[in-house]
């Protein structure tokens, strides 16, 4: 990887001011950033000069509803790639190098404790109400996140220990933390800390949810309906896009058309003829039948927390050690190539390969059966007549339920029979999903968390911040409080990679792939580009031929 040099932008308004020490943080941000798979944008072969045209309602199909709207309430995927269309960021992330680029605020400054940052922000810039841009919405905004608490849970770890927003004047703000807050800069380029108008953060979270919100993106939200659809019509005003952007002003596209399509037959089928323009959630299965019929497949890895199973400590079999170290080793990571797409890889962390402080540790990670089932048995969970283990009365059982399309689930549910664990899946919507870990009685829960810098890791398991272990602080917890004072990139790796270490040795998750992105793309569709969380940015996207 090359050495990282100190950036100078161009930002075509006032003079770009910028310390040492914020360029330094930058550079943390990026860390050892490694992008792998097809990362990219939908190109058509021998089009690669064609100009861009405007015009044209983006067709685009979602495998599931994303229940609330909202950004800065909702963390998953689908709810933020709509989100992303819709608000800016004070900056964003170069999704080949990790460095942290101007956006709405021009430039800023970082103290040399990581406490205090302040943002200048560029001018001109306007909610789709018309309504102007200021300091005063940024900290109106992340005053409103604060206010959200629980509802708010990436929003709350993001600033975590904010003592004061000032505005000195209309483009500039400052935060200052009561402690070192490293990951900051990082997080104000996330969709989560993007920016709505004042009228709407005057709405109550549920009518934000149900779509009531206007935001400064290049998009605007016309309707949400709930299992139907999203629309979004293109913001005419918009004239400050990203410096990563390719083009200044508007977006190319008119208007985006969202359809909610569970079944993957229908999404493969409906790309094919052209009813639809991009399908999200392309099945490993139906990948060579796009290729065959020259249509364009756009992957990118998400960093940050892969699929994992997570225990919780307070479970009747999760609380025993033995069980959770167990399930580390009972899984054949490599075997689950077979039923994985060619842009996806088993899990060889806790993080995944893309994300920033990423140490491959596959060596923990290898499968060993017959050091499994000692555990097991020296932890007195004997085999039954079925073949699973039980203790003291107990079945080694439980029931894994879950909304995302996981097919490599039931080969991972067969390799810890082997062991005699009994995995049972329950497939439900992702409102049952939500209902039922809200309830707090699953002693497993699956999924994944994206973020590109590794403090996705002290969000996730935490004791103090989203403690999906339900574990009481300890040494995983003193590992990660480094982190967020440590400056110099290579020794936060190796706090982070310490406190992974720990989290695995502990069997406090249970890593299993690496999710990616996999999109198909009609052959009318150009520059569907993925940003650096693995989202999509479509404000350069345009539709050839319309």
């Amino acid at each position: 990887m090359p050495p990282f040099s100190t950036p100078t932008f161009a930002t075509g308004s006032s003079h770009t001011r910028r310390s040492t020490t914020a360029t330094l943080l930058s550079v943390i941000a990026a860390g050892s950033l490694l992008l792998s798979g097809c990362a990219g944008s939908a190109q058509a072969e021998g089009e690669s000069d064609a100009k861009p045209q405007s015009g044209g309602t983006l067709k685009v199909a979602y495998d599931v509803d994303p229940q609330c709207i909202d950004g800065q309430q909702q963390g998953t995927n689908v709810t933020l790639n709509v989100t992303r269309q819709i608000t800016d960021s004070l900056t964003d992330q170069d999704p080949e190098t990790g460095e942290i680029v101007p956006w709405l605020a021009e430039s800023w400054d970082v103290d040399k404790d990581s406490k205090t940052f302040t943002f200048h922000l560029r001018d001109g810039v306007t909610f789709q109400d018309g309504s102007d841009f200021t300091s005063e919405s940024v900290k109106e905004n992340f005053e409103a996140i604060e206010d959200l608490g629980a509802k708010s849970s990436l929003g709350q770890t993001y600033l975590d220990g904010l003592e004061s927003i000032t505005t000195p004047d209309e483009r500039t703000v400052t935060f200052t933390f009561a402690d070192p807050n490293v990951q900051f800069l990082q997080a104000t380029s996330t969709m989560t800390l993007g920016f709505y108008s004042s009228d709407t953060l005057q709405k109550t979270p549920e009518e934000r949810c149900t779509g009531d919100i206007v935001g400064t993106g290049p998009f605007s939200l016309e309707s949400f309906e709930h299992n139907k659809g999203i629309k979004l019509s293109r913001f005419d005003d918009y004239d400050w896009a990203s410096s990563l952007a390719k083009h200044d002003g508007a977006a190319y596209l008119d208007g985006i058309d969202i359809s909610i399509v569970p079944e993957a037959s229908v999404r493969n089928g409906s790309l094919i003829s052209g009813q639809i323009d991009v399908d999200t959630s392309v099945q490993s299965q139906d990948e060579k039948t796009l290729d065959a019929q020259g249509l364009g497949i756009v992957s990118r890895p998400n960093p940050g927390v892969v699929y994992n199973l997570v225990p919780k400590e307070t479970g009747d079999i999760a609380s025993d050690k033995a069980v959770r170290q167990a399930l580390v080793k009972g899984i054949d990571r490599p075997q689950l190539q077979s039923v994985l797409s060619d842009h996806q890889a088993p899990a060889t962390s806790v993080l995944a390969k893309s994300t920033a402080q990423y140490e491959d540790l596959s060596d923990l990670l290898a499968y060993d059966p017959d050091g499994a089932k000692k555990l097991l048995e020296d932890a007195g969970w004997k085999a039954g007549v079925d073949g699973i283990r039980e203790k003291d009365g107990t079945k080694l059982s439980t029931t894994l339920t879950y909304w995302q399309d996981a097919p490599f689930l039931e080969l991972v549910q067969q390799q810890l029979r082997e062991i005699g664990f009994d995995l049972q899946l329950d497939k439900k919507t992702l409102a049952e999903v939500t209902a039922k870990q809200a309830e707090g009685q699953e002693e497993f829960t699956f999924g994944n968390l994206t973020r590109t810098d590794a403090d996705v890791v002290r969000n996730y398991f935490g004791a103090e911040e989203q403690n999906s272990n339900s574990r009481k602080p300890g040494k995983i917890d003193e590992a990660l409080a480094k982190t967020t004072s440590e400056q110099n990139a290579d020794q936060r790796t190796k706090d982070f990679t310490e406190a992974v270490k720990l989290i695995i040795d502990e069997g406090y998750s249970i890593p299993i792939v690496e999710l990616s992105g996999v999109v198909g793309t009609g052959e009318n569709v150009r520059d569907f580009a993925y940003e650096a969380s693995s989202r999509y940015q479509l404000h350069d996207t345009w539709l050839d031929g319309e």
